[in-house]
């Protein structure tokens, strides 16, 4: 096998996915599983002679914590492979190329199978377990792509006569039940109308990378109906505020959405009220984050005692209960459907932060404080695409007001209970734009003024709306 590591070890820093940029990594193999075509609880028919579907799971111990990657890989007579350059990972051995597996119908077509349908396909000391759900047909005949752009998985799109898929491959693995499965099957379960349909999740056992001993459960991939030929809300709001058209009645709906899912995520799964901890930890959050930023933003200094008020205020009125939320909302993570209105997607959290992290309760109004700071990046980003127009700045600035003012108007209608006026979202708000102002100078510092006008607002005027 050190061929083979030594094969992924080359491959794995140019894919997106790779969380330690700019190091190579320093692998060891935890265990593997193949793929036959027979694992299958309805006796599908086996894989080709020649080709063998395997999907390693390799930790990065250069990384601090270790990083347990899932790879997927078909391994094909040299002579007879026919992929694209870009997706082949090499030839560990003379004879054989490794072609990165969602790239490779056969991967592909076996993952759908055992998703959809389940069963169990086995390596060393590892188990991978397909679990179908009950509720939607499972597709059949389906080409599938690969989905381009994503920077911590690899989906990939299965469109059949039937029903069309998306099937998200966790390339980072955590043991635990995925958030990104828990709260869509809940939801779906509760008759939500905003999350996609389940088909299936599958569910793997490995050995425990951290200890060497026993072994730990957690998720490798999920799949949900796919909703073909709309426009995630991005694109729809962007193309909405270029043309000047009105959508505050656009965002109200949004916004009711948001607050139906919140509602429903807290009748499906435990509440609590927040403790003293939950509220210090908070704040220390939010002060070493403010620390950071105007260390490295210094354009951020003189609104240091106007941030620390906004702050103080939340700090001084009770806080409502803690629930499971979204944890990454943003317009992207919203789909548009003629049919069905707005669908939320994605429910994995941030997909760097630890596990532990993604699947305690927390605070709902950090997902509206999220939609509105991408209403603001809205506008922001059309200023810097066009930053010569004379009513660019006034016209954008009002579409994303009354986008913001629309969304909150149609939270609180639906919320009732979960006041969007909350001293706590103001709060909420700068933190997220405070932490936008050190990712945009680290990474896109033509961007850091969008963030850097969001803190110069909310400092000066708190309150949410108007």
């Amino acid at each position: 096998m050190d061929s083979t590591v030594a094969c992924l070890a080359a491959w794995m820093p140019r894919q997106r996915w790779y969380a330690a940029k700019g190091r190579p990594p320093s692998l060891r193999l935890v265990s593997w599983w193949d793929l036959t075509g027979d694992e299958s609880a309805d006796g599908a028919s086996p894989l080709d002679a020649d080709v063998r579907v395997r999907t390693f799971l390799v930790a990065d111990e250069g990384a601090l914590p270790t990083v347990l990657y899932q790879i997927p890989v078909v391994e094909r007579a040299t002579e007879s492979v026919d992929a694209d350059p870009a997706h082949v990972i090499g030839s560990p051995t003379p004879g054989t190329t490794f072609i990165d597996g969602p790239h490779d119908p056969a991967y592909a077509q076996a993952l759908l199978r055992l998703v959809a349908r389940g069963g169990t396909a086995r390596g060393p000391q590892t188990a991978a377990v397909g679990h179908p759900s009950s509720r939607t047909p499972s597709p059949a005949g389906a080409s599938s792509r690969v989905v381009s752009g994503e920077q911590s998985n690899t989906s990939l799109i299965y469109e059949g006569p039937d029903v069309s898929v998306i099937c998200k491959v966790y390339r980072q693995l955590h043991p635990g039940l995925n958030p990104d499965i828990e709260l869509q099957e809940g939801l779906a379960a509760a008759g939500s109308a905003h999350v996609p349909r389940p088909i299936g999740w599958l569910e793997g056992t490995w050995p425990d990378p951290e200890t060497a001993r026993g072994v730990v459960q957690g998720s490798l991939a999920f799949a949900q109906e796919f909703l073909p030929g709309v426009e995630d809300a991005w694109r729809v709001a962007l193309h909405a505020a270029a043309r000047g058209e009105d959508f505050h009645a656009a965002a109200h709906a949004l916004g009711s959405a948001t607050a139906e899912v919140h509602l429903a995520l807290a009748r499906c799964f435990p509440t609590r009220p927040p403790t003293a901890a939950d509220r210090d930890a908070t704040a220390a959050t939010w002060r070493r984050r403010l620390s950071i930023a105007i260390a490295e933003v210094p354009e951020l200094a003189p609104h240091q005692a106007a941030a620390e008020a906004v702050y103080r205020r939340a700090l001084a009125v009770p806080w409502p209960p803690l629930q499971r939320i979204h944890g990454d909302y943003h317009l992207g993570q919203v789909l548009h459907s003629p049919e069905r209105g707005w669908v939320l997607l994605d429910f994995e959290g941030e997909p760097l932060r630890p596990m532990a992290e993604r699947t305690r309760p927390d605070l709902a109004l950090r997902d509206v404080a999220g939609m509105l700071r991408s209403f603001d990046y809205v506008a922001g980003s059309l200023r810097l695409d066009d930053p010569d127009r004379s009513r660019s700045a006034d016209v954008v600035r009002g579409w994303a007001r009354d986008a913001r003012n629309g969304f909150l108007a149609g939270y609180a209608t639906t919320a009732g209970d979960l006041d969007p006026g909350h001293p706590l979202l103001a709060a909420l708000e700068l933190d997220k734009a405070v932490y936008e102002a050190i990712y945009e100078a680290r990474n896109r510092p033509t961007w850091v003024a969008i963030p850097l006008g969001a803190i110069s607002r909310l400092v000066a005027r708190p309150t949410p709306v108007g």
